[in-house]
């Protein structure tokens, strides 16, 4: 789930950067620090825009760098237990797919992709049920539900997220649409 929050942090200006124009380094400095991280309430911060500083900077004794307060306002992303979301098929591995939602990648492990036994076709790159003949493959655009979360800090894309597509209204968008119009036909 994507959030606009406003956020008050701290930014270390290097000694070297304070003759530089000093609003655009607090920027860059905020970007660099900020932007593409994991925060402490296990949001990934995906955009900071609209940078301001707070009162004046505080210099530490013995090391020559200013600590400045900023605020500004980030767009995050924070995926949660049981959230559906849609994703585009990223990777298919002989134990199942990436899904990337957002700025992270989920994993649909093989016995969450279908009610159907799922072979692997690895020259094809695709995972296909046997019985229905229905394939997941790189490209494809799915609606998954996330079912467990461990993200990682030191580096997000690392995180494990946990996908199912096993149960009504989930799955590669194509075979929801095949249905819906199965059953609209059936209906008539």
């Amino acid at each position: 789930m994507y959030m606009l929050t406003e956020v008050e942090k701290i930014v270390r200006i290097p000694p070297v950067e304070l003759k530089e124009d000093i609003d655009k380094v607090i920027d860059n400095l905020t970007w660099e620090t900020y932007e593409g991280r994991l925060g402490e309430d296990k949001t990934f911060t995906v955009l900071i825009r609209n940078v301001r500083t707070v009162g004046p900077g505080r210099i530490v004794h013995g090391d020559g760098a200013v600590y400045q307060t900023v605020k500004f306002d980030q767009i995050v992303f924070k995926p949660r237990e049981n959230e559906i979301i849609e994703g585009v098929v990223v990777e298919i591995l002989k134990f199942g797919a990436f899904v990337r939602f957002g700025p992270l990648d989920g994993l649909l492990h093989i016995s969450q992709v279908m009610d159907d036994r799922v072979d692997i076709d690895e020259t094809n790159q695709r995972l296909v049920g046997k019985e229905t003949g229905r394939y997941l493959a790189v490209g494809d655009v799915v609606k998954a539900r996330v079912v467990s979360i461990d993200l990682n800090e030191k580096n997000p894309q690392d995180s494990k997220i946990g996908l199912t597509m096993r149960q009504p209204g989930l799955g590669k968008i194509e075979w929801l649409e095949e249905d819906h119009k199965k059953k609209q036909d059936g209906a008539e």
